[in-house]
């Protein structure tokens, strides 16, 4: 149903807004923001029978074309226009469209919103979540708003508003409107700073019920669902009496939607944090020997999904002060992650030759680029030494053949693809979604900067491959670097700087990792 056009009056004047009947009342009263300056928590907009409430069903309001609602409330200052206009690709040029694409757009903050921007630059790199929004028939109200979202950033070259998208969030969350009352940040009465790994929850939280997709593309009526399909874990779970070898351990198996690194006085490394945090001990009741005992519990992933959440636990409560205080620990994480450390026995049988035999084909792969990179490099001195004279009579040799007596990349790569599907797992290959290597490479990061749990400032970060690949552009696989989600404030980040997020004092730290699992091709 499009979107009603209906007017507002407001000391005196009357204004021309949008309603759509499809989106929550604060979506409305946000776009009544717009143009009156009245704070949505200051506003009553008046109809029949009492005032918009956030929770109001418009089927009950019934609302028409050219209605004028009443607005009450006292006006601030309007929001401010962007700095420069905002420009969309078709109106540009093809040198003002090369130009612009250079660099995906930011989002901009509006007021503490840093959680929610690098979490959904973060949800970026997973393309197929696009796919499955933008295919999918129906939508709830959050993945629809994250589908508009998604959409109108790949057709502008500005600092994106999510204006419309943080009130659907906050309407589905409730405690993402919650009001900062301390005055830390400078703004009292101002929304309060919120924890982007709980945003990252909540967020695929409200992603559950969006249909899976093929290996097309193509929604998948009745089937799993997007999530279950392509981020959810499974973890097998057994948990045995220390004090009585004899009583039959138990085993349970659980949905995980992320893995977690806990981090000690002793931990240096993510996968040792990941391992400590699989295998615990804890209190419970006996039942044969009738008393409180000590369990030990030992984990392992039984499904793993084709996008891997890795949460570096930063944050623990202090008893000592009443409340949640940073770990500060550097904590180095790998850009490559092998997951057959932290898999059950079962799962580790059917990827270890799949696994092996990858790991050996990247060797060669990066070996066929080095003497490709090389044998140019010596071509192209060779030919700018040539005097111009004798250029004109030398005989080029045909574009196709590669030097080095090598033969063509996708030769290569057709002939490993083959290999590679013969030894995946039948299982696993008829499970889409889930990885079928166990090899991971990072490919966004969410840092914290800050002491303090309930402030500080969030940063996303994306690998550049991952903007390429959608694009369709050509990309040299050597070129690791990534993109830095300051907000609307977007940069390259070298790779070789991954080290500096690794955390240890009040600097960006990484707190969010996704990894993707490695294709066969």
């Amino acid at each position: 149903m499009a979107p009603l056009q209906v007017h507002i009056k407001h000391a005196g004047k009357t204004l021309d807004v949008n309603l759509d009947t499809l989106l929550p009342p604060a979506v409305f009263k946000d776009a009544v923001y717009q143009v009156t300056g009245v704070p949505p928590e200051r506003m009553k907009v008046m109809i029949k029978g009492g005032v918009l409430k956030d929770d109001t069903d418009w089927k009950k309001v019934a609302p028409k074309a050219g209605q004028t609602f009443m607005v009450i409330g006292a006006a601030g200052e309007l929001p401010k226009p962007p700095e420069k206009p905002i420009v969309f690709l078709e109106d540009m040029d093809e040198s003002a469209i090369a130009e612009a694409l250079s660099l995906p757009v930011g989002l901009k903050n509006l007021g503490n919103t840093c959680y929610m921007n690098a979490t959904v630059q973060a949800m970026r790199a997973i393309p197929e979540l696009q796919t499955a929004l933008s295919t999918s028939p129906h939508l709830d109200v959050l993945p629809r708003a994250l589908r508009d979202l998604y959409s109108n950033m790949s057709r502008t070259t500005e600092g994106y508003i999510p204006t419309t998208f943080l009130t659907v969030l906050r309407q589905a969350v409730p405690q993402f409107g919650e009001v900062d009352r301390s005055g830390k940040n400078g703004i009292l009465g101002g929304y309060a700073q919120q924890d982007a790994e709980e945003c990252w929850t909540q967020l695929a939280n409200g992603l559950k019920d969006v249909p899976g997709i093929d290996a097309t593309g193509d929604t998948v009526a009745g089937g799993r669902r997007f999530v279950d399909q392509f981020m959810m874990a499974e973890m097998r779970r057994e948990l045995k009496c220390d004090e009585a070898p004899e009583e039959p351990s138990t085993v349970a198996i659980e949905k995980v939607l992320k893995i977690e690194c806990n981090i000690s006085a002793t931990t240096n490394y993510m996968h040792s944090g990941i391992k400590d945090a699989l295998n615990s001990q804890l209190d419970k009741n006996s039942p044969s020997l009738g008393r409180q005992a000590v369990y030990s519990q030992t984990s392992g992933l039984s499904r793993l999904p084709s996008y891997l959440t890795v949460h570096m636990v930063r944050f623990a409560w202090r008893r000592d002060i009443g409340k949640k205080a940073k770990i500060m620990r550097k904590v180095k994480f790998a850009s490559e992650f092998d997951a057959l450390e932290v898999v059950t026995d079962e799962l580790k049988s059917k990827l270890t030759p799949v696994s092996s035999r990858l790991k050996s084909i990247e060797k060669e792969r990066a070996e066929r680029r080095k003497v490709r990179k090389r044998t140019k490099v010596a071509q192209e001195a060779s030919s700018s030494s040539r005097p111009a004279e004798e250029n004109t009579d030398v005989e080029m040799a045909p574009a196709s053949e590669v030097p080095g007596d090598l033969e063509e990349e996708s030769v290569y790569r057709a002939r490993e693809l083959e290999e590679l599907e013969g030894l995946a797992d039948a299982d696993l290959k008829n499970d889409y979604g889930c990885s079928v290597t166990g090899l991971y490479d990072l490919v966004a990061i969410v840092t914290h900067k800050g002491a303090d749990a309930d402030a500080g400032h969030y940063i996303g970060f994306v690998k550049k491959s991952i903007f390429h690949a959608k694009s369709g552009d050509a990309f040299d696989e050597d070129d690791e670097d990534w993109y830095r989600f300051d907000d609307d404030k977007v940069s390259v980040f070298p790779r070789e700087k991954l080290g500096t997020i690794d955390g240890g004092g009040e600097d960006a730290s990484a707190y969010v990792l996704l990894y993707r699992s490695k294709p066969l091709a």
